[in-house]
């Protein structure tokens, strides 16, 4: 048989049941046992076999594993019930809600040291932390998640590395964040650990570092990588709902591992939607592509669905940062009030800590449209910002542009030696050797 405690819990357990049922150790032993063997096993002096255990349990009136583990496999199966939907709550957007959920859902798993579930609830908190923007909180969940699993196969702890790597994106750790993604494609990769579903996971995840870094040839790549690998699927909330519905009854039956089933695959399904968060990034990518090419209409199109995606799941952290990307093409097209609307609406949202790429950006682009308007006060005081943000981040290629922005502005009102050490330092970024490059990209997925 499996794992099962020490024979002193196990006895102490069994005292505790007979005592409860007002049984005498004489009615819990016949026809098979004696009453002296039941007061030695209630001692912790024997090791009851599998058959005494057997007996025991269905004398007490209890399952097989409770007796013996202390677990009741229906509260198991409940628990895990509880946590898909926990995962449905948390993929209609309501982040806080089923942060909740997860928080007691973990103390349960604690108590009733349940390893696989523990890394579930600590998962699920840590998504919830990166939605509402709690980055410290969110990467500690994931480490926490990570050790939990740290005996289990590459693919099932991906989740956790993807969490840790986008909570030091969004920190602004860009380089250590497609570390952890690129080694881990990596490794799944060459091992032939082909995982659809994290690799999926690696992939649209990757796509905001390579962006800010610069990699757009690897961003482009890693986009098309995650469409091709997207699950389809017609309404995958109807079908989770409906095997979550079907687990209940399952339950109801006794028929755990059936039930057991059921909800594992209403979690692949939930893990599907919480995807589509990472989906509105290929859209975001391709209106970055499209916007590079001129095709202003279309990338204005692909990143309004990127930007409606994330507000539909409450992504209020993502959401800001694709604004950034859509206020840029709104100003291309000769759209600049409704584009320094959309800036300043979400500049509340990003910070040096929260998004300090896309903060540095949107300042950025501030400064252009009151360039424009010829406010050179204000043009001058964000792209001062804009620079602040980037030095922290490491952004070499983007702080370069600043810098050149500067100057120019400087120079165009007489500060002609300022002008020349904003561009001394662009240069110097510009120049600086493996900022923006990456080492060999990662070995490819058999597509």
């Amino acid at each position: 048989m499996g794992e099962r405690d020490d024979p002193g819990t196990i006895g102490r357990r069994v005292q505790r049941l007979r005592v409860e049922q007002g049984l005498t150790q004489r009615q819990l032993a016949e026809p098979v046992y004696t009453p002296a063997y039941i007061s030695t096993l209630e001692s912790g002096r024997v090791r009851p076999s599998d058959d005494a255990l057997r007996h025991l349990a269905g004398r007490l009136g209890v399952a097989f594993d409770e007796l013996a583990t202390g677990r009741s496999a229906r509260r198991v199966t409940e628990l895990r019930l509880r946590l898909t939907e926990a995962q449905r709550v948390f993929a209609v957007g309501e982040a806080e809600a089923a942060a909740e959920q997860y928080a007691g859902l973990l103390v349960e798993a604690e108590t009733q040291g349940l390893v696989r579930e523990q890394a579930a609830a600590l998962l699920g908190l840590g998504e919830c932390a990166l939605e509402t923007g709690e980055l410290v909180a969110g990467r500690q969940y994931f480490e926490r998640a990570e050790e939990c699993l740290a005996g289990a196969p590459l693919p099932a702890r991906v989740p956790a590395l993807r969490g840790r790597a986008v909570a030091h994106y969004l920190a602004g750790e860009l380089r250590y964040a497609v570390y952890l993604l690129e080694s881990t494609l990596d490794e799944l990769n060459r091992g032939g650990l082909h995982d659809p579903d994290a690799l999926l996971l690696l992939y649209a995840s990757a796509i905001g570092p390579y962006m800010d870094m610069g990699a757009h040839a690897r961003a482009a790549q890693a986009a098309e990588y995650a469409l091709a690998l997207a699950p389809q699927s017609g309404d995958p909330a109807l079908v989770a709902r409906m095997h979550r519905s079907v687990a209940r009854t399952l339950v109801a039956e006794g028929r755990l591992a059936e039930a057991d089933a059921s909800l594992a695959k209403a979690a692949e399904l939930y893990r599907g939607l919480q995807i589509r968060t990472e989906l509105a990034n290929c859209h975001w990518m391709r209106g970055y592509v499209y916007a590079q090419d001129g095709q202003l209409e279309r990338a204005e199109s692909e990143l309004r669905e990127a930007l409606s995606m994330l507000s539909a799941q409450r992504a209020a952290l993502y959401s800001s940062q694709v604004a950034v990307e859509l206020a840029d093409v709104l100003h291309r097209r000769g759209k600049s009030d409704e584009a320094a609307a959309l800036l300043h609406g979400v500049l509340d949202d990003l910070s040096s800590e929260r998004g300090a790429v896309h903060s540095a950006a949107a300042h950025r682009l501030l400064g252009i449209i009151a360039e424009d308007a010829r406010r050179t006060e204000d043009a001058e005081e964000h792209y001062v910002r804009a620079l602040s943000l980037l030095e922290r981040a490491g952004a070499a290629g983007d702080l370069a542009d600043v810098c050149r922005l500067l100057g120019d502005l400087l120079r165009r009102t007489g500060r002609v030696e300022a002008a020349l050490d904003a561009y001394r330092t662009g240069l110097g970024h510009r120049t600086a050797p493996g900022t923006t490059t990456l080492g060999p990209a990662p070995a490819q997925p058999p597509l």
